[in-house]
């Protein structure tokens, strides 16, 4: 839904119209769905009174897949259509003082406005000067599919307003109308975690050199515009190849038409990791593929489907590339879980703090004691001033993070530049450091 409001201007024999628009009653509102309402004005800007029959709004939205015969080929064109949204409605301008009146009247005729006169049976005359129809209308509680425009199909809404005036040719206007069909990736469906493994033998007949195995997957198979995916993969290369594991985004249009069916398969997003020698692994942990802006999964039209999949794919030269493909959603209601600024955050936690499931020794072994590495002389010189920790026993009697003390650790001998104790020969060669 474009930010201009459409307009469109004629000149007839019986008064000119010097614009006709159509805005919508929010024009930063970038898409409508099932059930809510689609609120506007009609504007109308007379040079000259203006003969006319009736002003009528229309809505349509319909899905159509076609394609012409092949060349070269016996198979006719192909051409199907779906109905979505079908309204038409009578309007008239609002009576002074009234900013909205509503609509349902077949003919100007039937409203007592003071800018209109009738010219005859049906017919009036809007007087010259600028005029507001206002309309509004509500869209089906039924399940919209989302707009999409392909290679061998749309699926189009819009509004349009229709002039019909005597002798002249009707003049309208037409705004595109912008659907979506929210799919919410918290479903459980979309929130379980993807996983798939393959290997594959490098060589042909008698000369292979090695498999290369690929395992990858994702954490959850619903993922919004904009999201980041982590990719966990594990790669192993037993050949003798230097291979380069990718990753991507595949788009695939499937069109249904007079029984026949077209797929166009494009790639919106990829990601390359780093080269692997013969003999050698790579692990991807969490490497992220950014989803660009790309139209919704389109899952619920019967002539129109719209999928898409995070294929993880190795290179290898001189043989086809091995790859796995994991079932994608695009969705446009977003992750709630934990962590909702990125999606992975959880399986960070899981893969990165793994450590925190070793098993940890019942009771951790203390360092020798001070006491230990120096005679009792010195020792007894350096007793702390000040008194040991109580001997508890049973629940702790101290903060958690003072349980390093039940390892009784001596504190060392306070630093002094001058020696207490020297010795009784003193050094006469000069003692130098080397820093």
């Amino acid at each position: 839904m474009g930010g201009e409001a459409g307009s469109a201007a004629a000149v007839g024999s019986e008064g000119r119209v010097k614009s006709l628009g159509l805005v919508f009653e929010d024009e930063r509102k970038g898409c409508y769905s099932s059930g809510e309402t689609v609120a506007g004005h009609v504007l109308l800007e007379a040079a000259e009174p203006v003969a006319l029959r009736a002003l009528r709004l229309e809505a349509h939205g319909r899905a159509t897949a076609a394609w012409g015969p092949s060349p070269g080929a016996a198979s006719p064109a192909a051409a199907s259509e779906v109905e979505y949204l079908n309204v038409r409605l009578s309007l008239r301008e609002p009576p002074a003082g009234n900013s909205m009146c509503n609509f349902d009247f077949s003919y100007f005729g039937e409203v007592d406005c003071s800018q209109l006169n009738p010219q005859g049976e049906g017919i009036l005359l809007l007087q010259p000067g600028k005029h507001e129809f206002p309309f509004s209308f509500q869209l089906p509680s039924e399940p919209l599919v989302t707009s999409f425009t392909g290679k061998y199909g749309s699926i189009q809404y819009c509004v349009r307003a229709v002039l019909e005036r005597p002798k002249v040719p009707d003049q309208s206007v037409k705004r595109e109308l912008q659907v979506v069909s929210h799919i919410d990736v918290n479903a459980p469906a979309l929130l379980t975690p993807v996983l798939k493994t393959q290997e594959k033998m490098v060589g042909c007949w008698f000369f292979t050199s090695g498999p290369v195995s690929l395992s990858a997957k994702i954490e959850r198979k619903g993922y919004c515009n904009g999201e980041a995916i982590p990719i966990y993969a594990e790669i192993e290369n037993c050949s003798s190849r230097l291979i380069v594991p990718k990753a991507a985004i595949f788009q695939t249009q499937t069109y249904l038409a007079s029984g026949r069916t077209k797929s166009v398969r494009h790639m919106v997003a990829n990601v390359r990791g780093n080269h692997i020698a013969s003999g050698g692994t790579d692990t991807w942990n969490g490497k992220t593929l950014k989803i660009p802006p790309v139209t919704p999964s389109i899952l619920d039209c019967c002539i129109i489907r719209v999928d898409y999949s995070l294929a993880v794919y190795i290179h290898i030269p001189g043989a086809k590339k091995l790859m796995l493909e994991l079932p994608l959603v695009i969705g446009t209601i977003p992750y709630h879980g934990f962590g909702s600024r990125n999606s992975s955050i959880a399986s960070q936690f899981s893969v990165d703090m793994s450590w925190l499931t070793l098993t940890l020794p019942e009771q951790p072994e203390a360092p020798p004691n001070y006491a230990d590495v120096v005679s009792e002389e010195e020792f007894s010189r350096h007793v702390p001033p000040y008194p040991q920790p109580p001997n508890c026993e049973g629940e702790a009697c101290c903060p958690m993070f003072a349980c390093i003390q039940e390892f009784r650790f001596q504190p060392p001998p306070l630093y002094s530049e001058v020696d207490p104790h020297p010795p009784d020969v003193e050094e006469t060669q000069p003692v130098s450091f080397i820093l």
